[in-house]
């Protein structure tokens, strides 16, 4: 074969090369703006703390692990970890210096990222907690289910002189187990506690005021409803007067609507450390109120693990 027809095949597989790059259709290019859009991508992902996403174009994100690492060297959480799946009942461990707690405990709490409280609870000392070292500290807390995929897991340290300048906190991002990223919503009522006159003659413990809330589109809006009013109150909304008497970490186990007759039950987390006729008469008017606004509801059976009898005493 001559030297001219070598080349000529060169030339032609060159055009050919540039045509194809040019003319190929090539496929979208995926715009990253965080960690979790580069781990959904399919980009290698390093196993450092926090962990990094590299995109073919060199950009790096991190995760987002809250101020873990800024308090790192007051307070270490070994359960949960950063952005891990969690569900109710949720064991929380791990280590902290003795003066993050007091009397051997420190509170938490559990939010969604709308910032409703989904539970609380109290972490122990598993040891001798008036140290400076750090001590080990164990914690289960029960809560309600939340609307938003993603919450934060709040770890006080206790302070209490109450002073600003003596608080402090771990919050770390959580993801919860079973909720959706996404998807449609659609307006419920809930029933909140109206306490703008706590301190009037005659106060009526049963007064509520009936507030909207976004929940996800379902044929189960009574369901839904109720599951919105376990999640409490906003901090603007508590400012204004109107509370939830309903203790943090309620479950809804079964609710059903037959005849009118709307029968709801809850967990025994209903009950918890609840004390008073005036709780028990408001707690049981925001499930009442909140389940009366549909119309084929017109009277409401509570129980609490299948019991009717002898529930929500004063």
């Amino acid at each position: 074969m001559s030297k001219k027809i070598i080349y000529l095949l060169i030339v032609i597989i060159i055009v050919g090369a540039v045509a194809w790059f040019w003319l190929y259709p090539k496929a979208p290019q995926i715009e990253v703006k965080n960690f979790d859009e580069c781990v959904k991508a399919g980009y290698s992902v390093m196993e450092s703390f926090p962990r990094q996403c590299k995109t073919p174009d060199g950009k790096i994100f991190y995760e987002d692990i809250g101020n873990a690492l800024e308090k790192i060297d007051l307070i270490r959480v070994t359960n949960p970890q950063p952005n891990q799946e969690i569900e109710s009942p949720l064991a929380i461990s791990g280590e902290a210096r003795g003066y993050w707690f007091f009397e051997a405990d420190f509170p938490v709490k559990l939010v969604d990222g709308n910032g409703f409280t989904l539970g609380q609870t109290i972490a122990q000392a598993q040891g001798d907690w008036m140290t400076e070292n750090f001590v080990s500290f164990r914690a289960d807390m029960r809560f309600t289910i939340p609307f938003t995929f993603k919450g934060w897991l709040i770890l006080e340290k206790d302070n209490p002189s109450g002073l600003p300048e003596n608080a402090d906190e771990l919050k770390i991002p959580v993801v919860f187990q079973g909720v959706p990223e996404i998807g449609e919503t659609m307006t419920v009522k809930i029933s909140l506690s109206d306490s703008r006159y706590v301190n009037e003659p005659y106060f009526d413990c049963s007064r509520t005021i009936a507030i909207e809330r976004e929940v996800l589109k379902t044929q189960g809006i009574a369901k839904a409803a109720i599951e919105a009013l376990l999640r409490g109150a906003t901090e603007d909304e508590i400012a204004q007067g109107y509370v939830s008497n309903i203790p943090p970490g309620v479950r809804l186990q079964k609710i059903t609507i037959e005849n009118g007759v709307a029968k709801v039950d809850f967990d025994e987390q209903l009950e918890f450390q609840v004390g008073g006729s005036c709780r028990v008469a408001a707690i049981r008017a925001q499930i009442t109120e909140t389940l009366k606004q549909f119309p084929t509801v017109d009277n409401i059976i509570i129980s609490i693990n299948g019991r009717t009898e002898d529930i929500l005493q004063p």
